[in-house]
């Protein structure tokens, strides 16, 4: 088997958490800040894990994670 190449977009986006799960940043945090409430903003400063439903998918993009 050759070796594979990783998605380096995904590299950038995706953590790998010491129990082996991976970890995200939260969407909507960009722009028009204005009109979010306060509570919701704080909220998506904190990262999130991938879904089960997403894992595989984010597996496969970084095969060495």
């Amino acid at each position: 088997m050759p070796k594979l190449k990783t998605k380096r977009g995904a590299a950038k986006r995706f953590k790998k958490t010491g129990t082996g799960k991976v970890s995200r940043s939260r969407a909507f945090r960009s722009h028009i800040l204005t009109s979010k409430t306060t509570k919701r903003k704080r909220r998506l400063r904190k990262s999130a894990l991938v879904s089960s439903a997403n894992r595989k998918a984010v597996k496969r993009m970084l095969p060495y994670l």
